[in-house]
């Protein structure tokens, strides 16, 4: 492996390896979450409701898949995440709360998250397409614009250092071993729930594949990392700052600076057309008259500023940070959930009572 990537890093650089690994993990995240249906809100809906259901436990084997992966590599002494941006750096617990509470309602009505919308983007939905780029826009002027300020004056309520501090393992007196242990129960759950629910095995196998697509982006990463003369930050998947960067690259840069980030976009985007195309669920959709814009566009701007303020997406804050067990992404993927439930819950009983109320 080595080898291979010193060859490569001879051939197109650094940036240009990074890009390439990006592409590989976006081309497998993307199909694997279409064709699971891999989805946080999802989940969300369902757990509302009383529900255990098909797609909380996609949502579980994916999470799960992500943990137990990660932690192998680490225990098999093949990875080593103690210089992640999410562990090393001084965290947010006010933005890991708040954030998470924003991007949780506004997956609710967006109706997906930043992935998902991408993903839903590939298959021809062209309201996922429109809300997706309200929700980059909001997010580059959360991370640098307008909105910046504002962002960082919550984040900087409640700061956490960096290193033993941020590790949820540390906190909690665990080892790897026992983590690996526990996600596996979990994870058996989680296959016995599929089950039970009768979903399709190529389903479940996807989402176990997704998990698997953010423990590869850490790998690559770090092996990259091990055999660059340059430093690389090790990092995987995540979707709010690369969209916004690669966005800007294209509309804002003569010349487009590669990066893991450039190549996942558009991975993801490729690897969900693909898979859409294979099984025949390319289809347009857009707006109607039926379909409230103003909802996904709210929807939108909360989760680019939720996202930004709680240090990533559902995936990159949840599942991504997750994995490696940074406290802020547990605070952030709960605050979510807790976010969305009462998204649910408000616009499922509070708002039709106003509507038949004003009628």
């Amino acid at each position: 492996m080595d080898s291979l990537i010193e060859a490569m890093i001879e051939a197109v650089g650094d940036d240009g390896v990074m890009m390439v690994a990006g592409l590989l993990v976006g081309l497998l995240f993307g199909a694997a979450a279409q064709h699971s249906r891999f989805c946080l809100r999802a989940s969300i809906v369902e757990t509302a409701h009383s529900q255990l259901g098909a797609k909380l436990a996609i949502w579980l084997l994916a999470f799960t898949s992500a943990v137990m992966f990660v932690q192998i590599a680490i225990l098999a002494d093949i990875l080593d995440v103690s210089g992640a941006r999410q562990l090393s750096a001084v965290g947010s617990m006010s933005g890991a709360i708040v954030g998470g509470l924003m991007f949780g309602v506004g997956m609710i009505l967006a109706r997906g998250c930043a992935s998902r919308l991408l993903i839903l983007s590939a298959t021809g939905n062209l309201r996922a397409l429109v809300t997706g780029l309200v929700l980059t826009l909001v997010a580059q002027a959360s991370l640098r614009g307008a909105l910046s300020p504002l962002r960082e004056s919550i984040g900087g309520l409640w700061l956490i250092d960096g290193g033993e501090t941020r590790n949820l393992l540390t906190v909690l007196g665990l080892d790897t071993m026992a983590v690996v242990g526990l996600a596996g129960v979990v994870m058996m759950g989680a296959l016995w729930l599929a089950v039970v629910r009768k979903v399709r095995w190529s389903h479940a196998l996807g989402a176990v594949l997704v998990g698997f697509a953010v423990s590869l982006g850490w790998g690559l990463t770090y092996q990259i990392a091990q055999v660059s003369f340059e430093p690389i930050a090790i990092q995987s998947v995540t979707f709010t700052g690369p969209s916004t960067d690669t966005l800007m690259a294209f509309v804002n840069q003569s010349a487009v600076v590669y990066d893991f980030g450039i190549g996942l976009v558009p991975g993801v985007f490729v690897g969900a057309a693909m898979m859409a195309l294979l099984t025949g669920e390319f289809e347009i959709q857009r707006f109607g008259p039926e379909v409230k814009m103003e909802r996904y566009l709210l929807g939108a701007v909360l989760m680019g500023f939720g996202a930004m303020l709680a240090g990533g997406c559902a995936v990159g804050a949840g599942m991504t940070g997750g994995s490696i067990f940074a406290i802020t992404a547990w605070v952030a993927v709960f605050s979510m959930w807790m976010g969305g439930l009462a998204m649910v819950y408000w616009s499922e009983r509070c708002v039709p009572l106003v509507i038949t109320f004003r009628r």
